[in-house]
């Protein structure tokens, strides 16, 4: 359930309440908008509990929470969440865009890459260190060499740096050379991860499992969220269906639908969720259109010679083409409500 304060409610008296819920042994999280403070009360049949808070002042309402995900939701938090990538804000007016190449192949790809996408307006560097592939055979990343040079080029370039992380064991190694820790598809499940990031504080980028349901993919960030991090962005990047003309199925209902349940930042990974590069220019305009908060593109120098998914990747050209493009439709659409 959610305790809301009223407009009037002192810091004290909101503590008040935070104690009480300690006391009966139940989490609080509290969530601190303009107007007024919001006391989530997480744990068991919470709902059950709310008389236990009738003598307490400047309460204003006690709100059952009906979603499954409590903290992710949009009756625990009304207002947008901006997520902080070291200065770099997801979820506000700005559209972000992350680029790079799927596998980081190597140190002089890698700075031609993060040099090009940085002069064309992306924010924050995209590229794996750790691949988990279909395939055992295929190339698996670079590992620990790879973080170092997805570091180098943040330090030449300014980019922040996003890379995913595929067990609980490489959690900390990855904190010491990212800005935002990614969690991929084929992991969206995997709680012990997910708490793991959690923990670490550090922005997260949690993907929608390629057969997952909208609300698996809030409750998968709610494991997130529940361990105190505030800082996730959802990915939506295609889910599995009958189809086989696209590698995946880029489901854009999801961007505006998960934007009226939560207050969570949503970008789209058109690449992913398509599997030919052909398609990501109109399906990244196409979810911009749908309200994603940013998106996340692969882009390589020479997409024929990728070590991973170069049927997929733009190339030099035609990335500045997608990216004058979005310029032009954030400028004809700007002032337009959400």
């Amino acid at each position: 359930m959610i305790i809301v304060m009223s407009r009037r409610a002192t810091e004290p008296q909101v503590q008040a309440v935070v104690d009480r819920v300690r006391e009966i042994g139940l989490r609080p999280e509290v969530s601190r908008g303009e107007d007024r403070s919001v006391v989530g009360v997480i744990g068991g049949n919470a709902y059950a509990y709310r008389e236990a808070f009738s003598h307490l002042p400047a309460i204003q309402e006690i709100v059952q929470i009906t979603k499954p995900f409590k903290l992710a939701s949009r009756e625990f938090q009304p207002h947008n969440t901006v997520v902080d990538v070291a200065g770099v804000p997801i979820g506000g007016e700005e559209l972000v865009v992350m680029a790079g190449p799927c596998s980081v192949e190597g140190e002089e790809m890698l700075l031609e890459t993060a040099r090009f996408v940085a002069s064309q307006g992306a924010r924050i560097l995209r590229g794996g260190a750790f691949k988990p592939r279909t395939s055992p055979y295929s190339f698996q990343g670079l590992g620990e060499a790879g973080l170092r040079m997805l570091a180098t080029a943040r330090e030449e370039t300014g980019l922040r740096v996003v890379s995913e992380v595929i067990a609980p064991a490489d959690v900390e190694l990855l904190v010491g050379y990212v800005d935002m820790l990614q969690v991929g598809t084929r992991n969206m499940q995997n709680y012990a991860l997910l708490q793991e990031v959690g923990r670490t504080g550090k922005p997260v980028l949690l993907k929608r499992g390629m057969s997952s349901t909208i609300e698996e993919w809030l409750l998968a960030a709610e494991y997130v969220l529940s361990q105190g991090n505030r800082d996730v962005v959802l990915c939506e990047r295609g889910i599995r269906t009958f189809e086989q003309a696209t590698r995946f199925t880029l489901d854009l209902n999801a961007v505006p639908l998960v934007r009226e349940l939560s207050h969570l930042p949503v970008v789209v990974d058109p690449s992913q969720g398509t599997g030919r590069w052909s398609l990501v220019k109109p399906m990244s305009l196409a979810a911009v259109m749908a309200g994603a908060n940013g998106l996340i593109v692969e882009v390589h120098p020479k997409p024929d010679e990728a070590l991973s998914d170069g049927g997929q990747s733009l190339d030099f050209d035609t990335f500045r083409r997608l990216m004058q493009d979005l310029v032009r439709l954030t400028e004809a659409t700007a002032g337009q409500p959400a």
